[in-house]
């Protein structure tokens, strides 16, 4: 069960209002490590995740580091590269098979400077994300790994099925071989 109230909203309040502006989407399949948009190249599309993961990461020093996963039921886009059609500071691949809904700028655009009930999702989404982006921040900062692991495992316990270690211990902000010790302490 999502103990996240913010995050229970988004992946179930924006599944259901997708089905109104689904027509103006298409349908996209990403392959297991195919990219959406890869490190310094623009992100062409916004998109509604139907099923799968979109692992979120940079790469620094020779080293990939994940900063965000998209599930099922949630928007994502390189927001900055997709606005204002500049290099993306981070690439976005699928970690398993996925399908998208996906929409192009100049349509996203029309149809967010055109339809008023677009508009209102669109903004109460990216308030959503804000408080989701504030809170992951201040938990980086204010908890230990093992209070980042357990919260985790409250809010969304299917990352752990889904997601491989590696990637789960990045986004925490914890080495590999961490994770490996707080989950063997978890049990």
């Amino acid at each position: 069960m999502n103990n996240n109230p913010l995050l229970t909203e988004i992946t179930t309040g924006f599944g259901l209002e997708m089905e109104k502006f689904k027509s103006f989407f298409n349908p996209l399949k990403l392959k297991k490590n195919e990219f959406l948009v890869e490190q310094d190249k623009i992100c062409t599309l916004f998109c509604f995740i139907v099923s799968g993961v979109l692992q979120h990461a940079t790469t620094l020093h020779e080293e990939e580091k994940t900063t965000y996963l998209s599930l099922k039921n949630t928007f994502t886009t390189s927001l900055k590269s997709f606005l204002t059609q500049t290099p993306s500071r981070k690439h976005i691949k699928a970690l398993v098979e996925t399908e998208l809904l996906v929409i192009a700028l100049d349509d996203f655009m029309q149809l967010r400077n055109t339809n008023t009930e677009f508009r209102q999702f669109y903004y109460d989404l990216i308030e959503r994300q804000i408080c989701l982006i504030d809170e992951y921040r201040i938990d980086l900062l204010a908890l230990t790994p093992e209070e980042r692991y357990k919260k985790l495992l409250l809010s969304e316990p299917k990352l752990l099925q889904e997601v491989p270690l590696h990637y789960l211990a990045s986004f925490l902000g914890i080495s590999t071989r961490h994770m490996s010790r707080i989950r063997k302490n978890s049990l």
